[in-house]
């Protein structure tokens, strides 16, 4: 027997942890904490626009009122959804699926359009940090004050800032909570549960717990969320290219970088445009540098555009050295409406007209929805039985469930097999937006189940009702069994 070859070894050796190199999450991340600039501009008027939009429409909503009722509310324990003149039960939970499935072709659109939109103007992360991060303002001052405050020791002014600014935090987080619940119980109810502190256990945790996920999500993770814990930043990557319009730095314009004078010629002294002031880090909430280029952490927030274009009026130069740009313009130099002609690309009809397609399918089942919706459960105790003149008999439990804010009659017929009757009262009464039911006796006469024995036939319930202003009706197949 030939000795086997020698087994070739790699050694492994540890190499040490370097910070300079290596990259680990916590909550600060290696380049401490975060202190954005305040800044002006058209994009941070944009900002606070949609600030008041999404937040009138998401404190203001719940108070809404509609036909005597909340006009949006989920009720979870009657089964009930309630969107303005629109009922829904957990049958209908498919339109939630399409709405899902038209909020992620919009973000495709948008984000294949223009980048990361949704992320630097509406959503939530970002407008509750923009709105903590005012109130910070307010009690303790722009960056510098900032950071001479929390760099200083304890004393009865920092107490008292500090004081402040949780206690603002607090009561956001807490009002955001208590909305959040009042879209689910009744709000005006809510708040005579709040003057007398009798919430039930779940409206405690959930008041309770969105309040604190929005105290520590806006107050102290903020950044933290957008860089590690969002997977849109990890799959924006596909769904732009570089035809796509983001927030871009002009290289050939900028550098090579340097201060300079005012009335100093940046040409004699073979400097670009950027004067190296770094504002447009300072006023990054994520803290990226977007002269080294698109990145991950860029939310498009249009920040640097504001700040940047405040420098160059100021240095009299043109503005734009940061602007929304396609990589495809920046390296071509391309003007805007070339840019915005190259916009509209294949992946972008595409993603249009599937968006389009659903829409068109949401409204056509919308339209087409009726005003109730009947099942039917067969008896499974007893599939059939014989009674002691020889007809057969079946039992049936019909369930209506009453989509319209009016109580309604029902009346119900069967067809399928010849002589098949309804041994019960057809007529069942439901209240507005509730469920009735009705248990069904069918009988098919002794002559005529003789030739149908031992066979399951097919049959329909014809379901009518008439209290709409006009007949509507809806018809449920299910079986007769007839045994042997």
């Amino acid at each position: 027997m030939k000795n086997p070859l020698p087994k070739k070894i790699i050694p492994i050796q540890p190499v040490p942890f370097d910070p300079a190199t290596e990259s680990v999450f916590s909550l600060t991340d290696e380049q401490g904490k975060i202190y954005p600039r305040n800044v002006g501009g058209l994009f941070n008027r944009l900002r606070w626009v949609m600030v008041w939009v999404t937040q009138l429409v998401f404190y203001g909503t719940p108070w809404l009122q509609w036909n005597d009722r909340q006009a949006v509310l989920f009720d979870l324990a009657g089964s009930r959804f309630f969107i303005f003149g629109l009922v829904l039960h957990p049958q209908d939970l498919i339109y939630l699926a399409v709405l899902m499935v038209l909020a992620a072709l919009t973000l495709f659109f948008f984000t294949a359009v223009a980048g990361r939109l949704w992320c630097g103007y509406a959503c939530p992360q970002t407008v509750y940090t923009e709105i903590f991060l005012w109130l910070e303002r307010i009690t303790e001052g722009d960056r510098l004050a900032r950071m001479r405050l929390d760099n200083a020791p304890w004393g009865l002014e920092k107490l008292l800032r500090k004081g402040a600014k949780q206690g603002l935090w607090v009561g956001v987080g807490l009002f955001t909570g208590f909305t959040f619940v009042g879209y689910f119980t009744p709000i005006l109810d809510l708040v005579q549960e709040l003057l007398t502190l009798s919430f039930s256990p779940w409206e405690w945790f959930w008041v309770l717990f969105y309040g604190l996920a929005t105290y520590g999500n806006a107050g102290y993770l903020r950044e933290q969320i957008c860089k590690h814990m969002c997977p849109y930043a990890r799959i924006q990557s596909a769904l732009t290219d570089m035809d796509s319009m983001v927030i871009a730095y002009d290289t050939q314009r900028g550098e090579a970088r340097g201060s300079r004078a005012r009335t100093a010629d940046p040409k004699a002294l073979g400097l670009g445009d950027c004067i190296d002031c770094t504002l447009c880090v300072q006023v990054c909430p994520t803290g990226i540098d977007i002269r080294n280029g698109l990145q991950n952490e860029c939310i498009a927030c249009a920040a640097c555009i504001d700040v940047c274009d405040e420098v160059m009026v100021k240095m009299n130069y043109p503005k734009g050295l940061i602007r929304y740009s396609s990589g495809k313009g920046m390296a071509d130099q391309l003007s805007p409406k070339q840019m915005v002609k190259r916009v509209w690309r294949p992946r972008v009809w595409v993603y249009g007209a599937l968006f389009l397609a659903v829409v068109a399918i949401f409204v056509g089942g919308l339209s087409a929805r009726k005003g109730f919706a009947v099942d039917i459960i067969k008896d499974r105790g007893t599939m059939a039985r014989e009674l002691s003149n020889g007809d057969i008999e079946n039992i049936y439990r019909l369930k209506v469930m009453n989509t319209t804010e009016s109580a309604q009659s029902y009346i119900a017929s069967v067809q399928g097999l010849p002589g098949l009757t309804l041994a019960t009262e057809p007529v069942l009464n439901v209240p507005a937006t509730g469920i009735g039911s009705l248990t069904v006796r069918l009988t098919l006469p002794a002559d005529t189940a003789q030739a149908y024995r031992g066979k399951a036939s097919p049959i329909s319930f014809r379901v009518e009702a008439t209290d709409q202003g006009e007949t509507m009706v809806v018809e449920e197949k299910s079986t007769f069994v007839i045994p042997r």
